[in-house]
């Protein structure tokens, strides 16, 4: 069952961004390009997605135990910004308005195929290969400081 509603849901996503327009790079530069061509479109995409979801995961996080398929609840407890969450954040940045791409669109696109996305998957596989297998590597910090 828990597979069952996990690939419903990804449908229903992978619906939602082709409809949205958000697996077209071109759509998504545009929004970024404020200066020339800017289509505030996504912005409504956007804010309409946090609408519905913000008030959702309050509502379940405190009206429930636990998730319907789950035994707990799998929430972010970090709450600091550090050099790697900085680098991470700005390289996935970077790489979104180089290419156009989000991950999740960028998978919708594929079978579209959507310009770019040969290139861009790839690239992509390779950062979380690297990400995952230098995620064990520490940054320095000062000394006595928490890692």
């Amino acid at each position: 069952m828990k597979q069952l509603f996990a690939l419903l849901s990804g449908l229903v996503f992978g619906f939602g961004l082709i409809i949205s327009g958000m697996s077209d790079p071109a759509k998504i530069l545009n929004f970024l390009d404020v200066m020339g061509t800017w289509d505030p479109s996504l912005a409504f995409v956007m804010g309409g997605a946090i609408a519905v979801t913000g008030p959702g995961f309050a509502w379940l996080t405190r009206n429930r135990e636990r998730p319907f398929f789950d035994d707990k609840f799998r929430l972010p407890t970090a709450t600091d910004l550090d050099l790697k969450l900085l680098t991470g954040a700005s390289i996935f940045g970077i790489g979104w308005g180089l290419g156009g791409f989000c991950p999740g669109p960028a998978l919708t696109a594929l079978p579209i195929a959507a310009s770019g996305t040969l290139i861009f998957i790839p690239f992509m596989l390779g950062g979380m290969w690297l990400a995952r297998h230098t995620s064990d590597l520490t940054v320095a910090s000062p000394k006595g400081a928490p890692q």
